[in-house]
């Protein structure tokens, strides 16, 4: 088929390319020309493992292309995808704009009868408004489909290939069968097609995301009670886990979830609540409890340099919101600078990936190591932020020999407490006994 995608964002470059694997001709098209040139020339502009790869080999067999120009890029296509950003307000609801912007011009430059397919996250309800803007200057028949996404940033290239399951809300056969026949090679393992009306699959976005976060918040509440309690969490988390009915994923505590979806969904969630007069108080109260969290460790690193923070200087492991991407947007690290700076505290930082958007977003207010090991010259702690591979197994006597004092914040569980013990280290976790 000949698709259009336009955006480049995460959500869109991930589609394009992977529709383009599977022998489809697509052109992404964003209104960032300096983007655009660097994606013609092979340069990512976002971090995403196994990314590059697929982006290089499909421009160079001539299956993916850029450009900057919509007019041409809709005429030719079968199926358009708007995979435009969908930004939080002030009152927390999400902005559509750039959709209805976009869906207008797929109107007045399609030059065939057309799917156009809304992978951007949009309020539920939003496709009346979107089908409007489209037959505003339409001249050729068109079928709305919210196909929303469901990538993991950092995994999004296996998740799109092997999805647990695709989502196609259609309110017409013609683009039941286009969508089918364009998702049949990523479903072959037997995974399903759920086709649905299309404000069930705008709900599906919606609840899958607000699901997600609150396992994410109700174990980090679990945690901290864990922490009063002496109890480990560990062992709570295999404990409940193992529950057919709960499952294990999404139960590692850690200092609050951050991101471009699970911020803004909830928000956007508890917004349509109160806008139809229902009271979400979950997800109100799953928000309330991910911004305490984000403070967590700040309280911990108080702990462990005796109430003093004023002066000290803290290293910091990991800066993206999650391992695996460069992603800054709502990230616990932000929340954790801020407040260490407010307490008179010099940070030095370290991410595999994420340094150049630190940079932009905090400036010289703090400082940004080669290497992991050089962010602990002269620190009077360590901060795990980030659960980056490389974290993991670290030489814990280099990190000893070079900090100023054995002091460790691990903000993701990812080291054993007797070993931390046996070793001499301060040691500060959550939800399980320090060191």
């Amino acid at each position: 088929m000949n698709i259009s995608v336009v955006g480049t964002g995460y959500v869109g470059l991930v589609v394009g390319a992977c529709f383009a694997e599977t022998g489809n001709t697509v052109c992404c098209v964003d209104i960032d020309r300096n983007k655009i040139e660097r994606l013609k020339r092979g340069e990512m502009p976002i971090y995403e493992p196994g990314l590059d790869s697929l982006v290089e080999r499909n421009q160079k067999e001539g299956r993916l292309s850029f450009a900057t120009e919509l007019a041409g890029a809709v005429g030719a296509a079968e199926v358009v995808i708007i995979a435009v950003g969908t930004p939080p307000g002030e009152d927390g609801s999400a902005d559509v704009q750039q959709v209805l912007d976009v869906a207008t011009v797929v109107g007045r430059h399609m030059a065939r009868e057309t799917v156009v397919v809304v992978k951007s996250t949009v309020p539920v309800g939003s496709s009346p408004r979107i089908a409007k803007a489209v037959a505003g200057k339409a001249r050729f028949p068109f079928h709305i489909c919210s196909n929303p996404e469901f990538l993991k940033e950092g995994d999004a290239v296996e998740d799109f290939m092997r999805p647990d399951r695709v989502i196609l809300g259609v309110e017409s056969p013609y683009a039941r069968r286009v969508m089918s026949e364009l998702y049949a090679p990523f479903v072959r393992t037997g995974k399903p097609i759920i086709v649905m009306d299309i404000p069930s699959a705008e709900m599906t976005k919606y609840a899958a995301n607000g699901m997600l976060a609150t396992r994410i918040s109700f174990m980090n509440e679990i945690a901290n009670l864990c922490d009063k309690l002496g109890a480990n969490v560990d062992m709570v988390r295999k404990g409940i886990g193992s529950d057919s009915r709960i499952g294990s994923s999404f139960l590692f505590p850690g200092p609050g979830y951050g991101g471009s979806c699970f911020p803004k969904d909830v928000k956007a969630l508890v917004k349509m609540g109160a806008e139809n007069s229902v009271a979400l108080d979950v997800l109100a109260a799953v928000e309330s409890a991910n911004e305490r969290q984000k403070r967590l460790l700040v309280n911990k690193l108080r702990c462990a340099l005796g109430n003093e923070l004023e002066g000290r200087r803290v290293a910091l492991w990991g800066l993206a919101f999650k391992a695996g991407t460069d992603d800054m947007r709502e990230a616990p690290s932000i929340t954790l600078v801020e407040e260490l700076l407010h307490e008179g505290v010099s940070i030095c930082a370290h991410d595999p990936a994420a340094i150049e958007h630190a940079r932009v977003l905090l400036g010289n207010r703090i400082d940004f190591a080669e290497t992991n090991y050089e962010a602990l010259v002269g620190a009077d702690a360590l901060v795990v932020v980030t659960d980056w591979n490389e974290y993991r197994h670290p030489d814990f006597e280099r990190v000893k020999r070079t900090l100023r004092q054995p002091v460790i914040v691990d903000g993701r569980n990812l080291y054993d407490v007797e070993k931390m013990r046996e070793l001499g280290v301060r040691y500060h976790s959550i939800g399980r006994p320090s060191a």
